[in-house]
């Protein structure tokens, strides 16, 4: 089932095109209900988690928990995304340099708690901003290039502290009639990546299928949410 998508490729200027030019279906104007539905789950009775957003574009989820009194650290590529986060939320931020990644820029918020870090996700590492109480990744694993996906899971794994709730949202569809992204990530593959060092809890799984998929070719499409933590040592 992987075989019609192993050699999809997206380069990260195709991911600033679609920003730029307003392409970007993937983007919710409202806080994601798997997020929401899931957020005791993640939490576990801890405040002031450090969050981590990988491909934020400008979610506004990261707005929705910084209010609650956590702190969030996004990764996303394009500069349009991040600034129009910021904007749309009304929040001032300061624009500077990471000495770390050449060419990388932070931005944070005034306000929040919040850090938006402009750069490939892949030359971002713990020794940046240490590691994270929490994860929420939705449209980041689905949306790297599937022959990306040890390398992003390796990252990913770094980043987690001991106590780490790493919520994953995946979806299942026939990857035959539609090329992504998003891409199919079935939960077999999801399991050989994460499961020597994680234990993983099927926590959500509904049918996604709209009028949207269904202008994919698509016949369903199964959201799955899955939640992931570090095996204890």
């Amino acid at each position: 089932m992987l075989a019609p998508q192993a050699d999809r490729v997206m380069a990260l200027g195709e991911w600033e095109e679609r920003w730029q030019e307003e392409r970007t279906g993937f983007h919710q104007p409202h806080v994601h209900k798997m997020l929401e539905n899931n957020i005791d789950k993640v939490l576990a009775g801890r405040t002031g988690v450090r969050f981590f957003f990988p491909l934020c574009g400008k979610a506004v989820d990261m707005k929705w928990l910084a209010d609650m009194g956590h702190s969030v650290v996004g990764v996303e590529i394009s500069e349009k995304a991040i600034k129009q986060f910021f904007e749309e939320n009304n929040l001032t931020y300061s624009e500077e340099p990471v000495p770390a990644i050449p060419g990388a820029k932070v931005y944070k918020s005034s306000e929040k708690n919040i850090s938006l870090y402009q750069c490939d996700l892949y030359n971002f590492s713990s020794s940046i901003e240490g590691q994270f109480g929490a994860i929420w990744d939705r449209g980041s694993l689905v949306a790297i290039n599937p022959r990306d996906r040890e390398k992003y899971t390796a990252l990913i794994i770094s980043l987690m502290a001991e106590d780490c709730r790493y919520l994953l949202d995946t979806l299942l569809y026939n990857p035959e009639l539609y090329k992504g992204p998003p891409f199919f990530v079935p939960d077999e593959q999801m399991h050989s990546l994460f499961g020597n060092s994680c234990d993983i809890e099927l926590v959500h799984s509904v049918d996604a299928l709209t009028d949207r998929q269904r202008g994919w070719g698509l016949d369903y499409l199964t959201e799955n949410v899955h939640l992931i933590t570090l095996k204890s040592s």
